[in-house]
């Protein structure tokens, strides 16, 4: 994986820094923090404000010490402040029976969270690939699907499920608008992937059909093929697309990221093979 984007710094910043404080820390309480983070009191160093003093820090240190000092501030909040993002965390015994839940926070939180599982999962082929998804699209809201769903994995894995199903749809409308092939709002999952998949080159120009190995790759794109229909099932059964009864138990996280993991495969060759065509096309 790459390194933090500055749009994925922004995002831990706005759940750190507060108006010039970060989180809960007093100043000295936080220059041992970092000092034990990354060897730098950084409020002693930057004579600033500690909110002032973190973004000087980060707009000039190296990459590891980022990522390091970010991970570690992330770890404090979770373990330190669950209760403003944990709707049901229980502060009486301790501050009286009232909640100091916070929304805003607790959205952010999630955001956050999907970051730092990536940083966390770096040899994690799946996660690699969400996040270099995430850079390719230009669209806001396919990046948000992205994190929404690697994010529910653990969660909610209903909804991740559902959510998987739902991106390989956006992509698939995604490429052929780019393309300028028409579809209909009322084309079902497996309509939308045909399309996508016929308007696109998918056996390499320099094997041909007759070649040794040419069986076994379209042996392989047919089953890639079948990735779309097979998670629509599964989201039909086990995912957030329908009412469900007072009886329903869903799947595990195990199951949930089979889904995720597919829909990314699939999202992810279908996206640069549009790339490619679209480069050689030029």
């Amino acid at each position: 994986m790459g390194e933090l984007t500055k749009e994925d710094i922004g995002t831990l910043l706005s759940l750190f820094n507060r108006d010039g404080y970060v989180l809960d820390f007093s100043t000295n309480a936080f220059d041992v923090f970092t000092m034990q983070s990354i060897g730098v009191s950084l409020c002693e160093k930057y004579k600033l404000s500690k909110g002032k003093s973190l973004v000087a820090y980060l707009n000039n240190s190296t990459y590891e010490n980022q990522e390091k000092l970010l991970c570690d501030l992330f770890k404090y909040y979770e373990e330190n402040m669950e209760y403003e993002y944990n709707k049901d965390y229980d502060d009486f015994g301790n501050f009286g029976c009232y909640s100091r839940y916070n929304e805003k926070f607790a959205k952010i939180y999630e955001r956050c969270r999907v970051i730092i599982d990536i940083l966390k999962s770096k040899n994690h082929v799946i996660m690699q690939t969400a996040a270099d998804l995430k850079n390719k699209f230009s669209s806001e809201y396919l990046r948000n699907q992205i994190d929404l769903m690697v994010s529910m994995q653990t969660s909610n894995p209903t909804n991740a499920i559902g959510l998987s199903k739902e991106l390989i749809e956006s992509c698939c409308k995604t490429v052929l608008e780019e393309l300028e092939i028409g579809w209909n709002k009322n084309d079902d999952i497996s309509q939308l992937t045909n399309k996508t998949l016929e308007a696109l080159s998918l056996l390499p120009k320099n094997i041909q059909g007759k070649d040794t190995g040419a069986e076994a790759i379209k042996a392989v794109l047919g089953n890639l093929r079948a990735i779309p229909s097979k998670l629509a099932e599964l989201r039909n059964v086990y995912g957030s697309g329908h009412g469900k009864s007072a009886s329903f138990k869903g799947l595990e996280e195990r199951h949930a990221k089979l889904a995720v993991g597919s829909s990314i495969t699939f999202v992810d060759f279908i996206w640069s093979t549009y790339e490619k065509q679209k480069e050689t096309s030029c």
